[in-house]
């Protein structure tokens, strides 16, 4: 791994763990083993490094989340896998934690590509569920986007349930509840 390399993985833990704030330029200098001269070889200085690390993190999430939404198999199914996919809830997620970033959410270079993973995974959804409804498998009256959005919504909610109280159960129920929604729209190829 180049040193840019582990300045942006080092930051991108950091902001997962910390937040932009929290987040010095010494503290990714030490996890990264990089001295202050190689950091500002590579990078502007915090805001660009920080930049970098989003980026890094939001394709990270978009590549996982593309993975079990492109796959064969029923819309519901896809949903379904991608959300139950292995996750470490309680830390939250790495791209909706930075939404309660008063330093990330001020600066409209550091909120684009936050903005833009939420809105791609809000139609990438849309884009399934439409995918399921087109196919027959699901409810022709149900709306593709506010579903996804709801999805979402769920989603995030359900990280920040489970911090709060100190346990994935909270995320699990969320999740279980918005399938089981999702379920009843599910059309019976017998009927």
């Amino acid at each position: 791994m180049t040193t840019a390399d582990r300045l942006v993985e080092s930051t991108r833990e950091l902001l997962w763990e910390r937040g932009y704030t929290g987040t010095s330029p010494k503290a990714i200098q030490q996890r990264a083993g990089a001295g202050q001269g190689s950091m500002y070889h590579h990078f502007t200085g915090k805001p660009d490094l920080a930049l970098a690390a989003i980026r890094r993190t939001a394709d990270e999430m978009r590549a996982q989340a593309e993975a079990q939404l492109s796959a064969p198999g029923a819309a519901v199914d896809r949903v379904t896998a991608y959300l139950r996919r292995e996750r470490d809830v309680l830390k939250g997620c790495p791209i909706g934690r930075l939404t309660q970033d008063p330093d990330v959410m001020a600066s409209p270079t550091l909120r684009e590509p936050v903005e833009e993973t939420l809105g791609w995974l809000r139609e990438r959804l849309s884009q399934v569920l439409a995918e399921g409804v087109a196919r027959g498998e699901l409810d022709p009256a149900l709306d593709a986007r506010e579903t996804a959005a709801t999805v979402v919504a769920v989603l995030q909610g359900g990280y920040v349930l489970a911090r709060a109280a100190g346990s994935v159960e909270p995320f699990d129920q969320a999740v279980t509840g918005v399938l089981g929604l999702l379920a009843a729209r599910v059309v019976d190829p017998a009927a």
